[in-house]
C-alpha cells in the first residue's frame, strides 16, 4: 500500500487554506497576481506553484496589499521596488528588456549583411593569378597559331 501510495501522482497545492482571502474576487487576483511572480527560491516556478518559504511571504504579502485596496498595477510595482525586475516572470517592456530582446535580431543583421557585403567583394575579385611576362608571350603565340 505505502509503495502504490508513493507511486500515484499528487498534486501539491502551494496556497494553503489559511492563506486565501475571504473575498472570491479578491482571491481571484491574488491568484492571478501570484501566477506573474517569479519565486526568487525556484527560479522556475510563480510563487503560485511553489513551495518555498519566500514564495508564501510574497504570496501573503500580495493578499495583504490586495486587502488594503490596492490596484494590481500597484501591488506589481510594491513587489518590483523591493526585489527587481527579475521577480517577475514576463518583464515589462522598457529600454532594457527591448535592448535585451532585440539584440539577438541586431546580432542575426549584422551577421546576414557582414556575409552579403563579403560574398559580394569576394565575386569581384578575380579567380585567377597574373601571367608573367614569358607565359603571356606564350599565350599570344599559342592564340596566332593556325594549329587551333
Amino acid at each position: 500500500m505505502v509503495i502504490l501510495a508513493t507511486l500515484l501522482p499528487i498534486s501539491a497545492l502551494a496556497v494553503n487554506p489559511d492563506e486565501m482571502l475571504p473575498d472570491p474576487a479578491k482571491e481571484s487576483r491574488a491568484r492571478t497576481l501570484s501566477a506573474e511572480l517569479r519565486c526568487m527560491v525556484c527560479q522556475n516556478q510563480s510563487i503560485d506553484d511553489s513551495n518555498a518559504e519566500l514564495a508564501r511571504d510574497l504570496r501573503l504579502l500580495v493578499r495583504d496589499r490586495i486587502k488594503h485596496g490596492e490596484s494590481d498595477e500597484q501591488v506589481l510595482n510594491y513587489i518590483v521596488s523591493r526585489y527587481g525586475e527579475f521577480v517577475l516572470l514576463r518583464p515589462r517592456f522598457s529600454v532594457r528588456t527591448m535592448t535585451l530582446w532585440g539584440s539577438p535580431l541586431v546580432l542575426i543583421l549584422a551577421g546576414g549583411l557582414s556575409l552579403l557585403v563579403f560574398s559580394r567583394r569576394s565575386a569581384r575579385r578575380p579567380t585567377g593569378t597574373f601571367l608573367n611576362s614569358e607565359e603571356e608571350t606564350r599565350l599570344q603565340k599559342l592564340l596566332k597559331s593556325p594549329h587551333l
